[in-house]
């Protein structure tokens, strides 16, 4: 079978992610924690980790980092680094830029951490307030080896996530979580 990577950025909230992950069951996905979020929200981190899922860094306060110096760049990963590995006793391998803002500044920072960066191939637009239907079809693009940018902040993304995960079965796709 044939395998799409889900990823979810900007969580946790509490109003989302139980429904998310609820509506994921076992299916694994990637979750781009924003640092300022899980510290608010240290359960739910816990939670994403306990489920299965990989978690990942997507900066404390969710900066376009190549408009930032090194050492603000490098605070941004780290202290996310740093809270991650605390609260789940791993430290995260995988980075996704904010709005995918990224260049050989972002690289050299994030190579310093031990960073994978990871980008998408489908943009759902949840973040610009698609409707559930039109997540899903956007979702429906991923072809195999596609990486699907969702966020867990949206409620039309959480209701779409069931028909996501019917969609891609019907269509022989495994959904995975992205590895480092």
């Amino acid at each position: 079978m044939t395998t799409v990577a889900l990823t979810f950025d900007d969580g946790p909230y509490p109003e989302t992610t139980p429904a998310l992950l609820a509506a994921l069951g076992d299916t694994p996905a990637t979750f781009f924690l924003w640092g300022e979020h899980a510290a608010a929200h240290p359960s739910l981190v816990r939670a994403i980790a306990a489920a299965g899922h990989v978690i990942g860094n997507h900066t404390w306060t969710h900066p376009r980092l190549t408009g930032l110096d090194a050492g603000a760049r490098d605070q941004e990963v780290r202290r996310t680094q740093d809270l991650l590995a605390e609260l789940t006793g791993t430290r995260p391998a995988l980075f996704r830029p904010p709005y995918g803002d990224t260049g050989p500044t972002v690289a050299e920072t994030i190579a310093g951490q031990g960073l994978t960066e990871v980008l998408w191939t489908v943009d759902t637009r949840d973040w610009a307030g698609a409707s559930a239907d039109e997540v899903e079809a956007a979702a429906a693009r991923a072809e195999p080896g596609g990486v699907v940018l969702m966020h867990e902040g949206r409620p039309a993304t959480v209701e779409a996530v069931p028909r996501i995960l019917a969609a891609l079965a019907a269509r022989g796709l495994r959904p995975v979580p992205v590895r480092g």
